[in-house]
């Protein structure tokens, strides 16, 4: 389960959902693991605006990661634009036998979107529980995925 997702869950019970300690699902006995992506920028930019952003700097103190700055970086923060000039010598913009770094114009990711990226579409809990604030429910997390599901007399 990686921790973007704890970006969009709450307690299920309906008593909870009325409640603002239901949100965030707090992580205990979790153990994490770093599943490599390739990072992706535009989604990236995209996902910002609907972070909650307090509550994901809650979740990675609560893990033991590093400390989140007070304030989100914005859409710009997460890249860095190469320069659209040519090559000053014509005659190697022919030679095609080594790949370019990147081509010109494109833009690289800055080192906070590198961290973000790794601390929201990297790191997955795999083992663990999920416990409200407000309830103090607990949902096991096994092989990566969350039981959400309820007993009888909690539905």
């Amino acid at each position: 389960m990686k921790l973007l997702t704890l970006n969009f869950l709450t307690c299920a019970i309906k008593t909870c959902k009325t409640n603002p300690a239901s949100f965030p699902l707090h992580p205990r006995n979790a153990e994490l693991e770093i599943q490599e992506a390739d990072i992706n920028l535009p989604f990236l930019k995209n996902i910002l605006p609907r972070l909650m952003w307090e509550e994901i700097r809650t979740i990675a103190r609560e893990l033991g990661l590093p400390d989140l700055p007070s304030t989100p970086p914005t859409p710009t923060d997460l890249s860095i634009s190469t320069s659209s000039t040519a090559p000053s010598n014509p005659d190697t913009s022919l030679d095609t036998d080594e790949p370019s770094e990147a081509p010109a114009g494109e833009e690289t990711p800055s080192q906070t979107a590198l961290d973000l990226h790794r601390l929201l579409l990297e790191t997955c809990i795999q083992e663990g529980i999920l416990v409200c604030g407000s309830c103090g429910h607990e949902y096991a997390v096994k092989e990566g995925v969350a039981n959400f599901l309820l007993p009888g007399h909690l539905v």
